[in-house]
């Protein structure tokens, strides 16, 4: 008995320690993988995981979760009436089962495919200002079964949880408007003064003309970091979910290549494409994936040199798969290299060569990391720059979901 009071006592001061830690992060990623694992520690669990729940599309989906694949977590899509973290939303209330598979409300679809079996499972809804943003889950008692305590201190957890979990998104959102607002000023600056122009009767028809054509572009700039915002926002909130499938990494490559071929032919531009033969397929989402190569295609492209050249080539080992732009440009300042993936970042030396709108490079790290890969730089003034995607090329063992 004074033993037990003892790990009580110990995982209540952890809590404490918790609680503070929580309190300090404005990093949603980083905060959610804390919070899967202080769940598994206090309650010594096999695993951990949250479920986030987008209360306007009425769904529920994995986010996080200790020892978890990501791309291979995002987009498992749990249905709210088969699945108990789908009862813990509804009934906004605890779950504690010994044996998940008896429970008629345990969703069984997902494990064979993720290789995890569930055996006890304790799960409590993450509520703050009376909504639900999700449920915090752990399975597999290490010892035992779940107990009382266990889930009294789940339920002290979350509910920290939920209140960091909006913090975080709130300070997100207010920091991606600011920045937003921001880049909005310029092209609405250029737009008020052509139309006040327009309005002038000493206009020739050849100004008004190119006045109009000013506003075509600043729109479709406009339109462009619209939508490139929206994006952006998706990823860093955790709500872009990636559907993956199993493809050919080649056919992408070069289908890539194609969309891009147009926009090349422009300038005189080659590109070119090398890849094994015997290139494994990869498992991701092929639209996200497919997004970030045009993306770097069009940059290789945009910041060229007349009659120069792009590669893109492929390659694997045992553990991933990489993918390299390779272009023949201008090349970037080192002093420019740390600060390309920051949003809104502009090379100066670039700003009169082409308009963007800052956000692609973002949005590209943002889907590699979801991916669990990472992507890389290296460049030269005057000889060109690459960019390098790495992708796992296997998941690994996951928790399965409830």
């Amino acid at each position: 008995m004074a033993e037990i009071k003892t790990q009580t006592l110990d995982s209540y001061l952890r809590l404490i320690e918790i609680a503070r830690d929580l309190a300090s992060t404005l990093d949603l990623d980083i905060l959610l993988n804390d919070i899967v694992r202080a769940a598994a520690d206090i309650t010594h669990a096999e695993a951990a995981s949250i479920l986030l729940y987008d209360d306007t599309a009425r769904q529920l989906y994995f986010q996080v979760a200790t020892n978890i694949d990501e791309p291979t977590m995002r987009g498992l899509v749990v249905p709210l009436d088969k699945s108990i973290a789908g009862w813990i939303v509804t009934n906004r209330q605890a779950v504690r089962i010994d044996d998940a598979h008896k429970d008629r409300r345990f969703f069984s679809d997902v494990e064979q495919s993720i290789g995890f079996t569930t055996k006890s499972l304790l799960g409590i809804p993450l509520i703050t200002k009376n909504k639900v943003v999700g449920v915090l889950e752990v399975v597999n008692k290490k010892r035992g079964k779940f107990t009382g305590p266990d889930e009294s201190m789940l339920t002290v957890l979350g509910a920290q949880a939920a209140v960091a979990i909006e913090n975080a998104r709130l300070f997100q959102q207010s920091d991606l408007i600011a920045e937003f607002v921001h880049e909005l000023r310029t092209p609405l600056a250029s737009l008020s003064t052509a139309t006040y122009l327009l309005l002038r009767p000493e206009m020739s028809q050849e100004q008004r003309t190119q006045i109009v054509n000013n506003i075509h572009n600043e729109t479709l700039r406009l339109n462009s970091l619209a939508s490139s915002f929206l994006d952006l926002a998706r990823l860093e909130s955790g709500r872009v979910q990636f559907r993956k499938t199993r493809f050919s990494t080649a056919d992408l490559m070069y289908e890539a290549r194609d969309v891009m071929m147009t926009k090349a032919q422009e300038t005189n531009i080659q590109i070119r494409v090398d890849v094994p033969g015997d290139m494994p397929l990869l498992e991701a989402d092929r639209d996200k994936i497919k997004q970030v190569l045009l993306n770097l295609l069009s940059n290789a492209i945009k910041y060229n040199r007349p009659n120069g050249s792009v590669m893109m080539a492929g390659n694997f080992t045992e553990d991933e798969i990489s993918i390299t732009v390779q272009d023949t440009g201008m090349g970037i300042p080192d002093d420019s290299l740390p600060h390309l993936f920051q949003k809104f970042y502009r090379v100066r030396e670039h700003e009169g060569k082409a308009a963007g709108t800052g956000l692609g490079l973002s949005i590209c790290k943002q889907i590699v990391q979801g991916h669990n890969g990472r992507i890389e730089v290296k460049s030269k003034i005057g000889v060109g720059t690459a960019f390098t995607i790495h992708l796992p090329r296997a998941p690994r063992v996951l928790p399965r979901p409830s």
